[in-house]
């Protein structure tokens, strides 16, 4: 019963075939192969346009080098409160941009993780393009699916990077659970990136079937002029390419990618109904992609761990410490591609 994180699932069978593959023969190094050369235009297809694509490591990597490419003197970037990029990232945005300042925007409660269009506006605001002793505006990272589990619709993308645009910044779209956004809002990638104004992505394969697998994704190939020497000053240029860019094959083939995000959402969703029937727990917020948050006492969490079930205690939004009792918290639980449907039916059970 492992809801803690689909970082703790293993790869998808296909994935490791892929690697099987790729090391049992010589590959271009530094990003050069036909490997990196197919699943770079395989991302183009899926995107319905021509992509610079970048592989790295990790999502950290992905998120501060494509912020990095953005960056300015004084540069300011403006994300959610509650992102990750300003909460988990380990100050990796700050170094790679050399300083940059990420300016949490505060969203009224009962946002869920989304910026508010008003709340960004009032946060772009305080830093005028004519006050020299305030930063620079230069981006705006939106986190699809949130922190909250939840989806920012096509709509919500648009009015915010139209804002973004507008005071000439560019979007970036945290997209560690991409494929699940994707599933549950049932759109296409390319509707929910450069067609609803944003820029650049961090795209996450880890977090859904991969072993090791990221992208960072420009939509304007002439915006990732820096990326090259960032990629390599930021430690990320791998010699052997080709057994992230194989997995990225793998992933994309027969759109894999999205057969195992809705089954992660499927999943969550069943642990959202069988929560809704128990009497010792709640949910805090509606259920949109593969992460569910309920509200139980510490008893109760603590006897689902001694059955063995693993989840996170999360942190009470503000605004709603009144819907909580003295003795109840907030916990996450998150389904992943090896979720089965046996695991989400033993801890129904136990709820």
């Amino acid at each position: 019963m492992i809801f803690a994180s689909d970082n703790w699932a293993g790869a998808h069978p296909a994935i490791a075939a892929s690697l099987s593959a790729a090391a049992d023969a010589y590959h271009a190094p530094y990003g050069t192969s036909e490997i990196d050369d197919r699943a770079a235009a395989a991302l183009s297809a899926l995107f319905k346009r021509e992509v610079a694509v970048f592989f790295v490591a990790t999502g950290t990597a992905a998120n501060s080098l494509a912020l990095a490419s953005l960056a300015r003197p004084a540069g300011v970037m403006f994300c959610h409160s509650e992102a990750h990029v300003i909460h988990h990232e380990g100050g990796a945005v700050e170094l790679q941009t050399g300083g940059g300042k990420l300016v949490p925007v505060q969203s009224a409660p009962g946002a869920h993780g989304k910026i508010d269009p008003d709340a960004l506006r009032r946060a772009m605001a305080l830093f005028p393009d004519d006050d020299v002793h305030v930063g620079e505006k230069t981006a705006l990272s939106l986190t699809q699916a949130t922190e909250a589990g939840t989806v920012y619709t096509l709509e919500e993308i648009s009015a915010l990077s139209a804002i973004a645009r507008q005071a000439g910044l560019k979007t970036h779209m945290d997209g560690a659970r991409f494929s699940n956004a994707v599933a549950a809002l049932g759109c296409t990638p390319a509707e929910m990136t450069w067609k609803a104004g944003v820029d650049i992505l961090s795209l996450g394969g880890t977090k859904n079937g991969c072993w090791c697998a990221e992208a960072v994704i420009f939509f304007n190939p002439n915006d990732a002029r820096a990326m090259p020497r960032l990629r390599k000053r930021g430690a990320n240029l791998f010699s052997k390419s080709a057994f992230v860019a194989a997995q990225f094959e793998a992933w994309l083939k027969n759109d894999l990618w999205i057969d195992l995000a809705r089954h992660a959402n499927a999943m969550t969703q069943r642990l959202s109904d069988a929560a809704q029937m128990s009497a010792q727990t709640r949910i805090a917020w509606p259920t949109q992609g593969n992460q569910i948050f309920l509200i139980m006492t510490d008893e109760k969490a603590e006897a689902l761990r001694r059955a063995g079930a693993r989840f996170y205690d999360w942190e009470t939004p503000r605004g709603m410490e009144a819907a909580l009792a003295p003795n109840e918290k907030i916990r996450r639980f998150i389904a992943s591609f090896a979720t089965r449907e046996e695991d989400v039916a033993a801890i129904a059970a136990l709820l």
